[in-house]
């Protein structure tokens, strides 16, 4: 049976963490059992075995950190023990044969040595003697190599021409396999070294004076602001904003609330009424329920409905599916279930990949108005804020104390120009000024 690698849990996974082992070495395992949770760039998921057998092995501890296509552990039929791993041969050994090769003659200069004339080896000789000029350079080139250079992992030829170089190898990144440093990592480093250096970072997580504490980025928050960059960078945005009359939304949520509906947990909110009506109005305008590719406009038969969820390393986006087939209540169901999963990273890859649209609501953390980033590669996101109470004119002109709610619709231009943006926010203000439209 095969070794059993990290797998891409993301469309942007690079690296995952070993959360926890939820089987011991040796433990029967089936194709299907949660064997171990697996925290990617998004999410931390439960990730299932792949085979039928015995984990006979484990490569990675839990808090491991580990390279999607890297193994992670071994499962073998009954009695099959894993492969052993070569084991890499010993750094002294590779340091005298590199020494070698610094020593040693060229075998071009000694196959010319020996089969040149009389005449042709005493100009050679000579070539070969010791100049006075260079003896300082020299000196360099023969230089005794370090300790700290001895334990790095790197070619002979590299060795060699980091002693030409001035390069000290323990500085040097090294690309090559399980890191070996390469004549071309010598010859970069050299140069880089050359060039003017920079200012150097603080690398302490202790404060300095005058700053405050370095936290390193998660790989949520390096993939948030590798896309964000993606997005605002080369993604035309525009925005249009609206103020809707949201008396009839609270008129109806208290309707539901009076009728005795189900407990807190499976009440209908006012953002359940938006997600409904924000997926109805890309039904009647459906030329925004579209993205930008290339030469072209991608336009979806589905409105794949995302949620922008805050957790405490980020931002997740689930998607619900083919939201136009389900009632606000199947809607509010799901919106609430993978909330709650996202927020104690319990989802699964496919439910957070794509989407037509997001809509991102801050109005219960009492956020007026905002504008938000758009998704890429989605075509537009929706950003709602609070009810407040504010005085409007009445229908008989009269100053009243109203409720408003302010959403801001940000627009990929490439893919929605304005006037179609603003037909979609009519249809929007249509279905949320009057409720019972969502209810059928």
């Amino acid at each position: 049976m095969p070794e059993i690698q990290m797998p891409k849990l993301s469309d942007t996974m690079t690296e995952g963490t070993l959360v926890s082992w939820k089987k011991k070495k040796g433990d029967k395992v089936s194709a299907g059992e949660v064997i171990a949770e697996i925290e990617t760039d998004k999410a931390t998921m439960e990730w299932e075995s792949p085979e039928d057998g015995t984990l006979t092995e484990i490569y990675v501890e839990e808090g491991g950190k580990v390279n999607v296509g890297d193994k992670i552990a071994f499962i073998g039929e009954e009695g099959e023990e894993a492969p052993k791993e070569e084991k890499p041969k010993a750094e002294p050994k590779e340091e005298k044969k590199a020494q070698a090769e610094v020593e040693k003659p060229a075998p071009a200069e000694k196959e010319e040595e020996e089969t040149a004339p009389p005449q042709e080896k005493e100009k050679a000789a000579k070539r070969a003697e010791p100049k006075a000029a260079p003896e300082k350079p020299k000196m360099h080139v023969e230089r005794s190599i370090s300790t700290e250079e001895a334990r790095v992992k790197a070619s002979p030829v590299a060795r060699r021409v980091a002693a030409e170089l001035g390069v000290d190898l323990a500085s040097v990144n090294g690309t090559g396999p399980e890191g070996r440093v390469t004549e071309t990592d010598v010859r970069a480093a050299a140069k880089s070294k050359s060039a003017p250096a920079a200012a150097p970072r603080p690398t302490s997580a202790a404060p300095q004076p005058g700053q405050g504490t370095r936290i390193n980025l998660s790989g949520m928050r390096k993939v948030i602001a590798e896309r964000l960059v993606e997005s605002k960078a080369p993604v035309p945005h525009f925005y249009l904003n609206i103020d809707i009359d949201a008396g009839p939304l609270m008129a109806a949520r208290a309707e539901l609330k009076s009728a005795g509906e189900g407990a807190d947990a499976s009440k209908i909110t006012v953002n359940d009424f938006v997600l409904k009506a924000s997926v109805m109005a890309a039904v009647k305008v459906p030329r925004v329920n579209a993205s930008f590719d290339g030469d072209a406009i991608v336009q979806y038969a589905d409105v794949d409905l995302g949620i922008a969820v805050a957790i405490e390393d980020g931002l997740l986006t689930p998607v619900i599916r083919a939201a136009q087939n389900k009632s606000l209540r199947e809607i509010s169901e799901m919106a609430k279930d993978l909330a709650h999963r996202a927020r104690n990273k319990r989802m699964k890859p496919e439910e957070f990949r794509g989407g037509s649209f997001t809509v991102s609501n801050l109005g219960g953390m009492g956020i007026d108005s905002f504008s938000a980033i758009i998704n890429p590669p989605q075509g537009f996101i929706l950003a709602i804020g609070t009810i407040s109470k504010r005085p409007v004119v009445d229908s008989s002109e009269q100053i009243v104390v109203g409720h408003r709610m302010s959403i801001w619709m940000s627009c990929d231009h490439r893919v929605i120009d304005g006037a179609l943006g603003a037909v979609y926010l009519k249809e929007l203000r249509h279905f949320l000024e009057n409720p019972a439209l969502l209810l059928v």
